[in-house]
Order: C-alpha cells, then structure tokens, then sequence
C-alpha cells in the first residue's frame, strides 16, 4: 500500500504506518523530524544531543505506534515521548541546566554580544517558555506546528509566546541591551 505523504492527515498516516506501511511513518518522520530536534535542543542546549533524542523519540514511536489511540494527536505524542527522553538523556548526564549553543554553532549570522545575551536570556527561562522561543524564533516553526507538537491550541502559543518575549526584553532591558 503506498500512501502519498502530501496533503495526507495525520490521522490517514499514523492508521496506515500502524497498518504496516512504512512510507507513512517515514512521512510521519519527515513531519514531525525538525519539530522533536527543536523540541530537544530547548530541553538540552546541545544540537548533536538532541538529534540523538530525536533518533530515540522516532525509534520508540516505530516500536510503540500501535499504541496511539487518538491519531490525530501523533505530534503531541511524539513530544510526549521527546520530554521523557530529553529526561533520561539530562538524569545520565548530570549537567547543570542547559545553556545556549556557543558562538558560531547554530549556523546563523556571526554571534554578537547582543546575540549572546539573548541566548542567555531565552535559557533564563522556565522550560515551557524556552520551548516556544526555540520552537518558533530559532527554528521558524509555525504557531500551528507548535501547537501540534506542545498540544496546545495556536491561540495558546502565540498567548504564551507573547509573554515569554516580553519576559526576554525584561531581562534584555535589565542587563543592560533594551530600551
């Protein structure tokens, strides 16, 4: 059975893919791939770490799928399955809380001290926040997506990230960099 990923809920995938279709879960993969990687790093703080989450997170699914009852939900399920990860991943390696990737290693424009201290600031804050802020500001997710993947509806993340950008100018204003 081949099933065309474009255009396709996840509701047709996930009843596919528990169907044994593996070119729907490999769609599901490709969906929600990027989402549990940024949903990992905000856990983290560290991109090689948490692409190895996300290759759990996806591993666990394949072997768990059949266990999703509602499957419109699967993105909600796979960050689920992400936070305990991340979970055990932070347990065994004993570190501090997570702190921003060091200049240079996310790719984007050369750091600057301005850059830095937002960084430090978005780690500043509680794990929900730090989630949206990663989610959507360094990775370009959509509200939707995010909603999706947190479980919350798109009127709640963008709520919710309003409040955490005004809580990363506070401290941006506070050390010093706002207005």
């Amino acid at each position: 059975m081949r099933i065309e990923p474009d255009g396709q809920s996840d509701a047709v995938l996930v009843g596919a893919a528990q169907g044994g279709c593996l070119d729907s879960f490999g769609a599901l993969y490709q969906r929600y791939h990027n989402p549990i990687v940024a949903l990992a790093y905000a856990q983290l703080g560290d991109k090689h770490t948490a692409e190895d989450a996300a290759q759990e997170v996806f591993a666990i699914a394949c072997r768990d799928l059949a266990s999703l009852r509602d499957r419109e939900k699967v993105g909600a399920w796979l960050g689920g399955i992400c936070r305990n990860v991340t979970r055990q991943i932070y347990r065994k390696q004993s570190r501090p809380a997570p702190e921003p990737a060091p200049k240079g290693t996310d790719g984007g424009p050369e750091d600057t001290e301005q850059n830095d201290a937002v960084r430090r600031a978005v780690w500043s804050l509680p794990e929900a926040e730090r989630e949206l802020i990663v989610m959507r500001y360094f990775n370009g997710f959509s509200q939707a997506k995010i909603s999706q993947v947190l479980d919350i509806t798109p009127s709640a993340v963008n709520g919710r990230l309003v409040r955490a950008k005004r809580k990363v100018a506070d401290i941006l204003k506070r050390d010093g960099f706002g207005s």
